[in-house]
């Protein structure tokens, strides 16, 4: 089944993702008919896919994760769903979660994912010094391999050969003498979820636990409200929101942000 996904979702992103990270012309990607726009659209609160919907005019009713707004279209109390891409293809169609459902060819955007830390965190500059590490040696690609991303969704990371010292008031620092790690996560399959063990994996729960591992300190995977994630990073109650999520000019504005990892979309989803 993982590699059914693979091979989807690179035939996917090799039609898409031809300008990779710049969001295409959602004219271009959607029908936006009359029919379309009375439609009943389920989102996830404060995400790209919710900005997405409104640029287009779409109805919306708004839920707490991703994996909610499929709920919502496979119970019928909503017409469709605007989710990412990645995260379409490993829960929707036969095989997965919901096998009622359908992707369709309505992609509105195409996008990057990154890893949002605190403003002016040197954390960001650290998780980018452990991105390139893993790059260069394969563990992205085998932990894509793992998790049915297609290696295309892969985004090359730039070659960067040592982390600067640490600064006393450095949020790295920080977190080293405390000990933890704490990530900001959501639900949200191949990137986070539970195994049968209710343990967190996925593809970017296991960079997280890489960057945890080079920093010596322990890793705890905290389940967040999407809308209120630059709240809980400023309040430190996590270090990092690590979830998948799309580098949007906001995003970007409130937080420190590493380089993109992955490339993604959003798509519809019906019944």
């Amino acid at each position: 089944m993982k590699k059914l996904i693979a091979m989807m979702l690179a035939l996917v992103m090799a039609l898409s993702l031809v300008a990779c990270g710049q969001k295409s012309d959602a004219n271009d990607t959607a029908d936006d008919t009359n029919d379309t726009k009375e439609l009943t659209y389920a989102v996830e609160a404060g995400s790209a896919g919710e900005e997405a919907a409104a640029e287009k005019g779409y109805k919306t009713v708004p839920v707490d994760t991703q994996a909610k707004a499929l709920m919502e279209v496979d119970a019928g109390t909503a017409d469709a769903a605007v989710i990412d891409l990645l995260m379409a293809y490993a829960m929707v169609g036969e095989g997965t979660s919901y096998p009622t459902l359908k992707v369709t060819d309505q992609q509105l955007t195409t996008e990057e994912y990154g890893v949002g830390c605190r403003k002016g965190s040197d954390l960001a500059a650290y998780i980018n010094y452990i991105l390139s590490q893993a790059y260069a040696d394969g563990t992205m690609t085998e932990l894509a391999k793992a998790y049915g991303v297609s290696e295309s969704a892969v985004v090359k990371q730039p070659v960067i050969e040592s982390f600067d010292s640490i600064a006393d008031d450095s949020d790295v620092k920080y977190i080293m003498e405390k000990g933890k790690l704490i990530v900001g996560i959501t639900e949200f399959a191949p990137m986070d979820y539970q195994d049968a063990n209710g343990e967190w994996i996925g593809f970017d729960a296991d960079l997280a636990k890489l960057v945890a591992e080079k920093l010596g300190v322990e890793v705890e995977f905290q389940v967040i409200n999407w809308d209120t994630k630059i709240e809980e990073l400023n309040g430190k109650t996590i270090d990092c929101v690590w979830n998948g999520m799309t580098l949007t000019d906001a995003v970007q504005a409130a937080m420190e942000c590493s380089n993109a990892y992955c490339y993604n979309g959003q798509v519809v989803i019906t019944k």
